[in-house]
């Protein structure tokens, strides 16, 4: 498969470009700043330069022709704005959703975050974070013409990937490792039976091949 990363050089995408590479598919992650492309291409991706803050709907559009799937993996990251999470963590996931459909993919993988809520109560800049990703998640989950999955990890953490998860429409709050986060992206990209799910991520006891097969078409 060709597949399009947006977030290309966030610590979830690119150990998610090594997996998808080394899997042998065709891979492209979207990235701001030039300097990022190096990062890519040891990952094993092609780097596109792009900036989805002030990109048209064509120009996106334009870089998904021909993928099979595109995964939005954009975030404004810590000590942004609560403007830059409105236009990154939500207004750039509704341009990416817009561009998919533009461009004929259906394949739409959302990483989002447990929590995630429009309505979601708070004045923090991580109240304003959950809804931001709360409404990108319910925009995309508004779209017939995309085969959606949205995966809403627990706490993040860089500990060495375990590849035992627990996965499921709720688990309740939990760490898990990029590592992993990475991995279930990978399997679920795989696992077109997914389609149509909100699921969330924590550490558990399953691997997560057999986690992603007990969810799919749930």
């Amino acid at each position: 498969m060709r597949i399009v990363i947006a977030g290309g050089h966030g610590q979830i995408a690119l150990r998610l470009e090594r997996l998808l590479s080394a899997g042998g598919h065709e891979v492209a992650g979207i990235i701001r700043r030039p300097e990022q492309g190096d990062d890519l291409r040891d990952a094993g991706a092609e780097p596109v330069i792009l900036d989805l803050e002030t990109a048209s709907v064509e120009m996106v559009a334009a870089v998904l022709q021909g993928a099979d799937a595109a995964v939005f993996a954009a975030g404004a990251g810590p000590g942004s704005s609560v403007e830059r999470k409105d236009t990154v963590d939500r207004a750039a996931a509704v341009l990416f959703a817009d561009a998919a459909e533009r461009a004929g993919v259906r394949r739409y993988v959302v990483v989002s975050s447990m929590g995630a809520d429009a309505a979601h109560p708070g004045d923090d800049v991580f109240d304003a974070y959950l809804r931001a990703k709360g409404a990108a998640d319910d925009t995309v989950r508004a779209r017939t013409a995309l085969d959606w999955t949205i995966l809403r990890p627990g706490s993040l953490t860089n500990d060495a990937g375990k590849g035992l998860v627990r996965l499921e429409v709720h688990t309740g709050p939990g760490m898990v490792p990029r590592d992993d986060v990475a991995a279930v992206l990978a399997e679920l990209l795989d696992t077109p039976a997914t389609a149509g799910l909100t699921l969330e991520l924590i550490s558990g006891s399953t691997p997560l091949s057999v986690a992603v097969k007990d969810v799919a078409g749930n």
